[in-house]
């Protein structure tokens, strides 16, 4: 049975990244748990009713009340009375009734006087010539009348009404049918027929009737006036559903203070600590499982990260080290504020967030530093949430992660420290803004000086972020060896010690290392790659030729080559050297990794073909290892370019008239013999990232071998 080898090894790399990655994203889970844990775990009291609360204790919840509910809405509809309905039908009848009888008066009083001037007139019937007495005027009314006014109404009243003057009785019966209609349409129940009469005959009794006629009116009133105001089942039920909508359900607000300290705790006070689970039979873990979910959620995004950027060859274990130390800083931080933080001091403003933000895109990446700052933010808002389980600081992630955000958007092409101090203005111009938004979006009244503190506040975390990440920014590039661009411009400086041993033991190495740094350079911006790590490591990449710096050609000024006196293997040897003595050297000054690396690599496992060729010619049995350099080959796309670019430098300062077909000649024979060789195997570049280095080695080899006007021998001459 055959064991694929290389899928075997391949297995093991994804697993070991994968622990290499899990590992520290798993420990990272555990002290964001530890760090949050009190803000979301509900703490119970062993409290008995009638004692006194030791501390003051809030509600963790928001939560209806709703037995209180209940007893409100009770009291609601026993407080809506019942409602009753006025009958206008029986308003109109007894008006008519009281209408009916003076009409009918009127009416008999004039039929009497015609009879009396008939009488008059007919002088031989004496016997109908005698007036009708009262009473006889009385019943001749009843018989005109309704039986309702003759069985309710006494014949008194009817006597006085006769009896009185025309004049007055025109004015009772308008000033009655008034007063009728004014009390009966406010409507009259049972129990308020004798109030109503009253209130008639109080009116009654100011006026200027004769007191007879008024005790007659007295009598028709309490006549007229009955129950017009009837009981409605329909609008009581309507009232009393409307008052059972108007009540607010009773709520239990989450940071609301249930009992202050030394407060008898009452049975109404333990009915609510029962209710927000705060009594020690009622622990709630769902708000800890919760937590667990929101952590997992958020390391998933990390771990996923991580992951792409360790697929691209591009995450070693100082970075693995610094995400993880970066990241506890900035928790660790923000729970420290927060212990302090109330609800009048609004000290996560004062957080100095950024500096995670701004070191991470300075040590790391800036698509990674984007990531963890939304993790960071929305961490801040589960820790500024005052330790109230179930609630969130939305207020303090928004802030948090904007202040992140301008960090990463305002530091770009770090040249040096002040570019760093520009982003923390750029911050705090952020942070303010964000201040003075969340004031303008808020229903209280804040005063200036409470703006000028907040904004002030702001002002203070951007500061603070510049200045921490200064300080700890050489503490991640030493300690954990990470190089970052500030280290790489450090190292750029001619003054460094390694720089002026190649500048003034092999010049010519370093006129050669800076033109291969140009083209480096160049190459890996076309492809996206680190290119000023390119150039920093080509001025680096051949520092090991200032051992024996005579041996090399560039450095052979006015004296004869020193190969012509020895043996091809002896001079191959040293030759292949150069590589590892120069990354000897560059371990003794603590160089980064990086660079020391692409100083091994620049020459991979090429060939020495002018010594091997040159050996060949004096035996023909020549071992091949023996001319090569033993690599390892470039591992990165940056090697890789400079791999390329070093030998097509050489190649192209060799030409005696370089023009633009040879030198598009020579970097094509140079890409293809390292593509046939092998030697870009390693480096993860694909044919199109091949293409673009190919026309970005010749636009730039072409502008630095441009052709020149020749000048006239006599204008040279003037010249001279």
């Amino acid at each position: 049975m055959k064991v694929n080898w290389s899928k075997f090894l391949h297995m093991i790399k994804l697993r070991r990244r994968w622990l290499q990655i899990g590992i520290p994203v798993f420990a990272l889970v555990i002290i964001f748990f530890i760090l949050t844990f009190s803000n979301v775990n509900m703490k119970t009291y062993d409290i008995e009713k009638f004692s006194n609360a030791k501390e003051t204790i809030r509600s963790p919840i928001t939560i209806e009340n709703k037995q209180e509910t209940d007893r409100k809405t009770r009291e609601a509809v026993q407080a809506v009375g019942d409602r009753y309905s006025i009958s206008s039908e029986v308003t109109q009848e007894r008006v008519a009734y009281v209408n009916e009888l003076f009409e009918a008066v009127s009416k008999q009083q004039e039929r009497n006087e015609e009879l009396e001037s008939q009488a008059e007139g007919d002088s031989t019937d004496q016997t109908n010539t005698s007036p009708l007495s009262t009473e006889e005027k009385v019943q001749q009314l009843q018989q005109l009348l309704s039986p309702t006014i003759i069985e309710e109404l006494d014949k008194q009243p009817l006597q006085k009404v006769i009896e009185s003057d025309e004049n007055e009785r025109a004015l009772a019966r308008e000033l009655l049918t008034t007063t009728l209609y004014d009390v009966m349409n406010e409507g009259i129940r049972t129990d308020g027929v004798s109030t109503a009469v009253s209130n008639v005959k109080q009116k009654l009794r100011y006026s200027s009737l004769d007191d007879s006629l008024k005790d007659a009116l007295y009598d028709i009133t309490e006549f007229a006036i009955v129950e017009n105001s009837f009981f409605d089942s329909e609008k009581t039920d309507e009232a009393q559903k409307q008052a059972i909508n108007n009540v607010e359900p009773v709520m239990i607000q989450a940071g609301e203070v249930i009992v202050r300290e030394n407060q008898t705790i009452t049975n109404e006070v333990y009915e609510d600590l029962a209710l927000v689970g705060l009594l020690n039979e009622d622990q709630n873990f769902y708000p800890v499982i919760g937590l667990v979910i929101f952590i997992l959620l958020i390391s998933g995004m990390l771990f996923y990260e991580l992951y792409t950027y360790a697929n691209k060859r591009e995450l070693d274990k100082g970075k693995i080290i610094a995400v993880v130390v970066i990241s506890v800083l900035m928790v660790a931080m923000m729970k420290s504020i927060s212990l302090y933080t109330t609800s009048i001091s609004q000290l996560f403003f004062l957080v100095p967030i950024a500096t995670g933000a701004m070191l991470l895109k300075i040590l790391l990446h800036e698509r990674l530093a984007i990531v963890l700052s939304v993790c960071y933010a929305l961490l801040g808002s589960v820790i500024f949430n005052a330790e109230i389980p179930g609630t969130l600081n939305m207020e303090a992630g928004i802030y948090l992660l904007f202040s992140q955000m301008a960090g990463i958007m305002f530091l770009y092409n770090v040249k040096d420290r002040i570019t760093i101090l520009k982003a923390g203005a750029g911050t705090a111009v952020v942070n303010t803004l964000t201040v003075v938004l969340f004031l303008l979006l808020a229903f209280e009244k804040y005063t200036v000086t409470d703006t000028l503190m907040l904004s002030g506040y702001g002002i203070g975390a951007a500061f603070l972020s510049s200045v921490l990440t200064i300080g700890l920014l050489p503490v991640f590039e030493s300690g954990l060896g990470i190089l970052s661009d500030t280290k790489l411009l450090t190292l750029s400086s001619p003054n460094h010690p390694l720089l002026r041993k190649i500048l003034t033991e092999a010049p010519g190495t370093y006129h050669h290392s800076v033109m291969v740094a140009n083209l480096s350079e160049a190459s890996c911006e076309a492809i996206g790659a680190n290119g000023l790590l390119a150039r920093i490591a080509s001025y680096y990449h051949d520092l090991g030729k200032t051992i024996q710096p005579h041996y090399f050609i560039e450095n052979q000024m006015g004296i004869k080559n020193p190969h012509d006196f020895l043996d091809p293997k002896q001079s191959a040897e040293i030759i292949i050297n150069h590589p590892y003595d120069g990354a000897k050297l560059l371990k003794q000054y603590k160089i980064p990794k990086e660079i020391i690396d692409i100083a091994e690599q620049h020459h991979g496992t090429t060939l020495l073909k002018y010594f091997y060729f040159k050996e060949k010619n004096i035996q023909s049995h020549v071992n091949e290892v023996d001319y090569r350099y033993p690599g390892p080959k470039p591992r990165s796309k940056e090697a890789a370019i400079i791999c390329i670019c070093d030998s097509v430098e050489a190649a192209v300062r060799s030409l005696k008239e370089p023009t633009k077909e040879k030198i598009d000649q020579i970097v094509t024979s140079i890409m293809n013999d390292r593509l046939m060789d092998g030697q870009l195997n390693e480096s993860s570049l694909t044919f199109r990232e091949l293409e673009s280095i190919h026309q970005a080695i010749n636009e730039t080899l072409n502008g630095i071998f441009h052709s020149r006007i020749q000048y006239p021998e006599q204008n040279v001459k003037e010249a001279n």
